[in-house]
């Protein structure tokens, strides 16, 4: 029988306990341990969540023996000071995307997973949806003919509060960071990246960007057209078209259930059901590297993470947003 992946959960908030509830979905992932800056937060989300022990600082859970794997789910601004941590203690780790602010950082990383020889991924769980996995077969295929672009938006009206994490900048808020990350990465899965960026935004009083429009060109002549806002709901689909048909994934397009596959006058759908919110999705790919000895994913690889940060670093010089 396979030992389980014991993992370890750094940070407190939200997403932390939706990636814990999802642990459950895997039979051989088990919560063993939770860091946080401060002992009562530890404490108070091992007793939630059934957690058998609680570190009041995040050394503490990168030095923890009975630690395989860690999580960390703390806002972008503090990815990469937890994630050297972890990784110096030669704990592998599955940080959230963005994994850092800019690509300086998020090098920072891979090199230091490549020169500790310890596991490193972004959790861009997006990339593991069997749904999203069957668009990509589909085009492979040809079914819709060579891709002619892609348009993709995320959008919702968050808090008008300029000290909440989607606004601080000192937390790495703004539109671009927290939301335009998926449309972009699936620009980036159908059409690579691109050579062209353009991009505009409406940025509020602390300097972060509340809604912004990005366009990509590509030397084949493809585009893409991606929209990202805290100031209004909008549809989060994902439209990738094709020279004979266009496939679209239904929303939430990061977290999709549905492929429509639209050729001929026609539209095929297929339903791809799935446990959760879907982050256990991303927790078997580090379980599968992990007892494989990879210090990376094939699906989600480090290069992958450096391409979509260059981009995103090349909008925020478009809209003029510096962390």
């Amino acid at each position: 029988m396979t030992a389980p992946i014991r993992w370890g959960i750094l940070a407190t908030g939200g997403i932390a306990a939706t990636f814990v509830d999802d642990l459950k979905y895997l039979p051989d992932a088990e919560v063993v341990a939770v860091g946080s800056r401060s002992d009562e937060a530890a404490e108070a989300f091992a007793a939630t969540h059934g957690i058998p022990r609680a570190h009041g600082s995040w050394q503490a859970l990168a030095d923890d023996p009975d630690v395989d794997v860690v999580y960390v789910a703390t806002p972008h601004s503090a990815h990469v000071a937890a994630t050297s941590i972890l990784l110096n203690a030669g704990k592998p780790a599955l940080t959230e995307k963005p994994i850092s602010l800019d690509v300086a950082g998020a090098t920072t990383l891979v090199e230091l997973s490549r020169a500790r020889q310890v596991f490193l991924m972004e959790a861009m769980w997006t990339r593991f949806f069997p749904a999203v996995r069957h668009a990509l077969d589909l085009v492979a295929d040809g079914a819709i003919g060579r891709v002619t672009s892609v348009h993709s938006d995320f959008g919702f009206a968050a808090p008008d509060d300029p000290t909440h994490r989607l606004h601080a900048k000192a937390l790495g808020g703004g539109a671009t960071l927290d939301l335009g990350v998926y449309p972009v990465t699936i620009a980036h899965l159908f059409l690579g990246p691109p050579d062209d960026v353009r991009a505009w935004a409406d940025l509020g009083p602390e300097g972060t960007d509340r809604n912004t429009a990005m366009v990509f060109g590509y030397a084949s002549g493809a585009t893409a057209t991606v929209t990202c806002s805290l100031v209004g709901q909008s549809p989060t689909i994902a439209v990738i078209t094709g020279s004979e048909g266009f496939i679209e994934l239904a929303s939430p397009f990061f977290m999709p259930r549905q492929v429509m596959l639209h050729r001929d006058g026609k539209a095929e759908v297929r339903e791809f059901p799935v446990e959760g919110r879907g982050y256990h999705l991303e927790a078997a790919e580090v379980h599968g590297c992990l007892r494989a000895g990879r210090l990376e994913s094939e699906t989600m690889p480090h290069s992958e993470t450096l391409s979509v940060m260059t981009t995103l670093d090349r909008v925020r010089a478009e809209i003029g947003v510096t962390y």
